[in-house]
């Protein structure tokens, strides 16, 4: 594993949100993070509205593939966030866990996706600056007891019998 913060994110098909929320962390951190996406049932290809959508910021997705979710991407990183989305992710201790209530770009056009861009954006500012905050002041990464920013979304990780975690919905802004 690098020095370096993991972050990974989780939407069901790994076609849309997690997608662009990759791009952004990516674009926004450069290679200050360790950028990963998955899904648990990965589309055949990444959502044609999304790409055009992050195109028009000046990234280009085109040539990401949906990825399976897998145990090792969960244990690999440092922080977990699905996308709203009801994918679940393997719990393990000392991980940080996010839901992000996002709207679902899947069938959308373009101008149904940009909102989601934009507000996807917005949290991935907020996330950078929280990862900043810690490494700043010497924070674990994981420690989710702090309140962070306004507009990223925060829940509490619950187990279902198999281990998985249970996304807390409709959780803003704590």
């Amino acid at each position: 594993m690098s020095d370096k913060p993991s972050v990974l994110f989780v939407c069901v098909h790994n076609a849309g949100r997690s997608q662009m929320a990759a791009a952004w962390l990516t674009h926004l951190a450069g290679d200050r993070v360790e950028v990963r996406s998955a899904g648990s049932n990965p589309g055949a290809g990444v959502n044609p509205a999304a790409v055009e959508a992050m195109r028009e910021v000046g990234i280009d997705i085109s040539a990401e593939v949906p990825k399976m979710l897998t145990v090792d991407a969960v244990k690999e990183s440092d922080v977990c966030i699905t996308m709203g989305c009801g994918d679940t992710c393997p719990v393990f201790p000392g991980k940080r866990y996010l839901d992000w209530q996002l709207e679902d770009p899947a069938g959308q056009g373009v101008e149904a996706v940009r909102p989601i861009r934009d507000e996807i954006k917005v949290l991935v500012e907020g996330l950078i600056k929280e990862i900043a905050a810690g490494r700043d002041t010497g924070q674990a990464l994981v420690d989710s007891g702090g309140r962070g920013g306004a507009d990223v979304a925060r829940h509490t990780p619950r187990c279902d019998p198999s281990g998985f975690l249970q996304p807390d919905r409709g959780v803003r802004g704590q």
